[in-house]
């Protein structure tokens, strides 16, 4: 419940209601506890209180239970029982306004991103990339962008891992070595993304983050992020929060402390976001968490123990609620002790062993008061929800979808031209013009070996006709000087003109011969 003399109505103890301050609302916060301690109602809670304030928040959904804040919750036993507790008469039971989202586009609306928008550090997350793959990846950024080359989508970026491995001699210079398996082995990693269906996610429309930052009636609009199926990519599912988290950080403008947030961030299942994650991205993750409060966002973390959340991190979570943990091992005592630890002690209480006798929906609440130092740590029971607990169905989710003010911006993919329309236009103009010029050189080929045939057959001709004007001459002189001329002699030059006349026949045949048996075997 929100009462803006109060602050952000959460819990209640001993001593009263417990309240987050609107301007301490951007300081970030946790909410952890072992499976089944009312995390999920006590984000819940805390989200529709946001909402009455007027502040959006984003939230992923991982079971469905959270569309149920899109309608007006009704009286439970349970809720009878709060009632008394909190001294509450008559509960104002009402729903928040909702969009739904959905990186597959099936159950709400669609959120893409391009390649580029994503970038190869988060990519090389998602991927799972070594050091040497990472930097390749690096490389085929820069390429593309030195070539004006857009990288929408998953298509595009197969074609410029294609490109840079068949040119990567051309860029050793310049860029280092790119090895042919480190290409292979980033294109091998797309395929396996492909297999997840993150191809729906990358593209055009690409999401507007301003989107998340709406109101209607004078109440926040909730954004759920439909996870139960993309949670079964875990690293799809941290990386695109992120991004989201990214996009925040580097679109928004700075606004300083404000009286309350303009977007709260729940992240739902954090320690996936720093499960195997490289320490120049951990530092990433750091400096957008100790920054973006800056730009009037508040981080809600949501996680089953503090120790999941690194320590530079974890000291940046100024409201803090503690849902019950239990210490059966070592292991598990360790990090109920380490929980304790995050808390201002309460003398009234030994706090690691409250942590361990909480009930389901009570919880150690601390939150920052107005000049921002943590208050002592209460033990207290979380508000009931005043919209539904549990899931819509179907066919509610479909009407609150259609009625969006967003319907229908993201539900067509768009497909311009970027650089795999490029690339292969290139690719069809290099085998063009290597078609031309094949058909050139074997035209002016033939061409030559025609004139090398002529040439040699008017050569056996003049040789030929050489010899016999020869023998003829030879023959007129010699019966000239003689004075044989005779019947019997004419019949002789005869004879001699027509064996020079045969030879030359031969000759010229056997050149042809030679030359077209000789080029058919070529």
């Amino acid at each position: 419940m929100y009462d803006k003399e109060r602050g952000l109505y959460v819990a209640h103890c001993a001593n009263g209601a417990l309240t987050i301050t609107g301007k301490m609302a951007n300081r970030h916060g946790l909410i952890a506890g072992a499976t089944g301690t009312g995390k999920t109602v006590t984000l819940q809670v805390l989200a529709e209180t946001f909402c009455q304030a007027g502040v959006p928040c984003f939230m992923a959904d991982m079971k469905g239970d959270l569309s149920g804040i899109s309608q007006t919750g009704k009286m439970s036993s349970f809720i009878e029982k709060r009632l008394e507790e909190f001294g509450i008469e008559n509960p104002a039971f009402q729903s928040c306004p909702v969009r739904f989202f959905d990186v597959f586009g099936e159950q709400g609306h669609p959120m893409r991103a391009t390649i580029s928008q994503m970038g190869p550090q988060l990519l090389s997350r998602l991927m799972g990339l070594n050091e040497t793959q990472d930097g390749v990846l690096n490389i085929v950024f820069r390429i593309a962008d030195e070539r004006g080359l857009l990288l929408i989508d998953m298509k595009d970026l197969r074609a410029m891992l294609d490109w840079v491995g068949k040119h990567a001699k051309e860029y050793t210079t310049k860029y280092g070595n790119i090895p042919a398996a480190s290409v292979g082995a980033i294109q091998r990693a797309l395929l396996q993304l492909e297999s997840q269906g993150a191809e729906k996610f990358f593209g055009e429309p690409s999401f507007d983050i301003y989107d998340l930052m709406q109101t209607e009636g004078g109440k926040g609009v909730m954004n759920v992020l439909a996870a139960d199926k993309l949670m079964m990519q875990p690293k799809l599912y941290s990386t695109f929060l992120l991004w989201l988290l990214s996009e925040l950080y580097s679109t928004l403008p700075e606004v300083g402390d404000m009286d309350l947030p303009k977007l709260v961030f729940f992240f739902d299942e954090a320690h996936m976001l720093f499960d195997g994650t490289q320490k120049a991205l951990l530092d990433k993750i750091e400096q957008v968490i100790r920054l973006i409060r800056s730009k009037g966002v508040g981080i809600y973390f949501i996680t089953q123990s503090p120790t999941d959340i690194p320590e530079n991190i974890l000291g940046q979570l100024g409201n803090r609620v503690q849902h019950a943990l239990r210490a059966y091992t070592p292991k598990d005592q360790k990090a109920v002790k380490t929980a304790a630890d995050t808390f201002r002690a309460n003398p009234e209480f030994k706090t690691d062993e409250a942590i361990m006798n909480l009930e389901t929906g009570e919880a150690l609440v601390s939150f920052l008061d107005p000049k921002g130092a943590p208050t002592m740590v209460e033990r207290a029971k979380i508000l009931f929800p005043l919209s539904q607990i549990g899931a819509v169905t179907e066919g509610q989710r479909l009407d609150i979808i259609k009625q969006s003010r967003i319907y229908g911006k993201y539900d067509t993919p768009i497909d311009r031209e970027s650089a795999f329309e490029v690339l292969l236009a290139e690719a069809e103009q290099a085998a063009e013009e290597e078609a031309t010029t094949g058909k050139a050189a074997k035209k002016g080929k033939t061409e030559k070996q025609q004139a090398g045939i002529m040439s040699k057959v008017w050569k056996a001709v003049l040789t030929a006709v050489t010899s016999t004007v020869a023998a003829l001459l030879g023959t007129y002189v010699s019966n000239k000087v003689t004075g044989k001329e005779t019947k019997s002699s004419t019949s002789a030059t005869g004879k001699v003109v027509k064996n020079a006349t045969s030879a030359a026949t031969r000759t010229i045949t056997k050149e042809l011969t030679r030359d077209i048996l000789g080029n058919l075997v070529k």
